[in-house]
Formats: C-alpha cells, sequence, structure tokens
C-alpha cells in the first residue's frame, strides 16, 4: 500500500506543477503539453509516454485499492468484536479515507472526460490544453469547478493522512512532527491544485 502510494504521490506532484505552467501563458502551457507526448520519442510512438502512465497509475490504483481492502479485511478477522465505545483518537481525514478514495475514484474518471479526452469539456480541442482549461472553469460553470475543488480538497485529506501513517511507519519524526510535515504537504497540494481554477474564474488566467 505505501508503494502504491508513494507512486501516486510521485505523480501527483509532477501533475501539480505541469498544471501551474498555465500562469506562463498559453504558448508555455500547450508546448509543455505537446512535450509530454514526445518524450521516448523515437522508441515509443506519440503520446506514448502518456499511455503508459496512465497504464500504470491504473495499475497503482487498482493494486493500492485491494491493499486497503486486504488491510481493512485483516483488522476486522483481528478482531471480530467491535469497540463498545469507539474512541475519537483519529483525525477526520483518517475517518474518511475511504470516502475520500472514492470521491477521487469518480473525479479521475470525469477529470478524463473533461481535460483528456475532452468529451465533456465545453470546448475539447485536441492539443489546446489552455483553451480548453480555460474554457472549463468559466464563472457560469461553477458546479464543474465546485466539483474539482471538493475532490482537491478529498485528495489533501487523503493525503494528510497517507504521508504521515508513512513517516510514522518509517519512523521519521514524532507524531507532532509527522502531522506538521503531512499537513503543510496537503496544504502546498491544494493551493497548487485549486490556484487554476480559481485563476480562471478570476480572469486571471484567460
Amino acid at each position: 500500500m505505501a508503494v502504491t502510494g508513494g507512486l501516486m504521490v510521485l505523480f501527483i506532484v509532477a501533475h501539480m506543477v505541469g498544471n501551474l505552467k498555465i500562469f506562463f501563458g498559453r504558448a508555455d502551457f500547450d508546448g509543455y503539453a505537446a512535450w509530454l507526448r514526445t518524450i521516448g520519442s523515437p522508441v515509443l510512438p506519440h503520446g506514448g509516454f502518456l499511455w503508459l502512465q496512465r497504464a500504470g497509475l491504473t495499475l497503482a490504483v487498482l493494486l493500492h485499492m485491494a491493499a486497503a481492502t486486504a488491510l481493512t479485511l485483516r483488522a476486522r478477522k483481528a478482531r471480530p468484536v467491535r469497540y463498545r465505545h469507539r474512541a475519537r483518537q483519529h483525525s477526520y481525514a483518517a475517518r474518511t479515507m475511504r470516502w475520500g478514495g472514492v470521491i477521487l475514484a469518480l473525479f479521475v474518471v470525469w477529470h478524463i472526460l473533461d481535460l483528456t479526452v475532452g468529451a465533456v469539456n465545453p470546448r475539447g480541442v485536441p492539443g489546446q490544453p489552455y483553451g480548453n482549461v480555460v474554457a472549463d472553469f468559466q464563472p457560469g460553470r461553477w458546479p464543474v469547478t465546485l466539483f474539482y475543488a471538493l475532490a482537491v480538497l478529498a485528495l489533501g485529506l487523503h493525503l494528510r493522512h497517507g504521508v504521515r501513517s508513512a513517516l510514522q511507519s518509517l519512523g521519521r519524526g514524532s507524531t507532532d512532527r509527522a502531522g506538521a510535515l503531512s499537513t503543510g504537504f496537503a496544504l502546498v497540494i491544494v493551493a497548487g491544485f485549486l490556484s487554476v481554477p480559481f485563476a480562471v474564474m478570476t480572469g486571471l488566467v484567460k
């Protein structure tokens, strides 16, 4: 579970950094998207790296879900009788990990249909991601932006708990230090992803 989670964290960080290139303008953002499709050329076909990446991420997500299910079943088997009074010792993020995962899974499907395939994007022009993003987060499409924001917040909660658990398992610092580092990391990721739709809605990116 830690390995698959780590792989997804690396992708999330890279994806967020790539998204922030939109603030450098249309040419830089579209050029970056075009460059991603040439990675591995001529060994890989055009866009081949992205499809390999998507396949790897899909496998990581499925293995992550399988590991979560296995750990849950193992915990229930170890203690078949539930506690009569459940202690409120876990954070909100920890208590909502499963629901957060479901929200993220649904969002990924929408995100692919929206900004990868373009099937539900109001513009959906291949090779022009800047224009597609700007069209997607216009003020009149606030329900889409709201769904995006909720998914990003769920991601932040998921990351906060996951990174904190990983740091504690590795023995990297005290509980307070692990909590501070995981919270800081989650806030950076949330702010980075939300900056794009909010910049479009406010006209900073147009």
